[in-house]
């Protein structure tokens, strides 16, 4: 009895680790070559300019009623006057779902430009840089919000990987930089407490089988 105790004591402690940190996270890396088709960045003029790229983090809360989204981008200018061409002026970011990665679909919520779903209550923060070329955002999707859509219609996408992040600019109406938003992976103590308590199981199987066997001799 005290060996299954002590054997069992990483997975008790795993079930308290899991249930004080049920929040998701999930993230999305945004380059040019992701979207479809992928965009020759130009000026207005037709000379070449930087690539454009940026992450993004979203944190889905327990009780899966709202997702937070902070973005930082570079090389699109979130004023207008960040640079002299407007080529890459910022237009309007959203997320769009249900899709893989390589396929382009609808907007399922708005959170800059149009159509603008971030209203119940409107959560976006909007920060240019106060030097070089973009910015960063903040905002929350709400359970009610979305382009004739719901956070709660959107969770299984989302949390099947169809979903992506997307910013588009004067030059790339249809977008500019996508991010597909993929579920992190665990934490190391995580995984090695839940590693750790695989082994207790495996070892109570040990333990029963050596029983079993010794009393079967007798």
């Amino acid at each position: 009895m005290l060996l299954r105790t002590a054997l069992l004591a990483p997975l008790m402690a795993l079930s308290v680790v899991n249930a004080g940190h049920a929040a998701i996270i999930l993230t999305a890396t945004l380059t040019n070559s992701q979207e479809v088709p992928s965009p020759i960045l130009t000026t207005s003029t037709g000379d070449p300019r930087p690539a454009s790229f940026g992450t993004a983090t979203f944190v889905l809360n327990d009780a899966m009623t709202a997702m937070t989204l902070n973005a930082t981008i570079f090389n699109i200018d979130f004023t207008g006057s960040q640079t002299a061409d407007r080529n890459d002026n910022l237009t309007n970011a959203h997320i769009h779902a249900p899709a893989p990665p390589g396929v382009a679909t609808s907007v399922v919520w708005g959170f800059i430009g149009m159509p603008f779903n971030d209203n119940m209550p409107n959560d976006v923060m909007v920060t240019p840089f106060a030097t070089g070329v973009g910015g960063t955002v903040s905002a929350k999707w709400d359970t009610p919000e979305g382009n004739n859509t719901t956070l709660t219609a959107q969770l299984p996408n989302i949390l099947a990987g169809l979903s992506y992040i997307n910013f588009h600019t004067v030059q790339n109406g249809s977008g500019e930089i996508r991010g597909q938003i993929i579920a992190s992976v665990p934490e190391p103590s995580s995984l090695a407490l839940l590693g750790f308590g695989i082994a207790g199981l495996a070892g109570i199987g040990l333990v029963r089988s050596r029983r079993q066997k010794g009393d079967a001799q007798a």
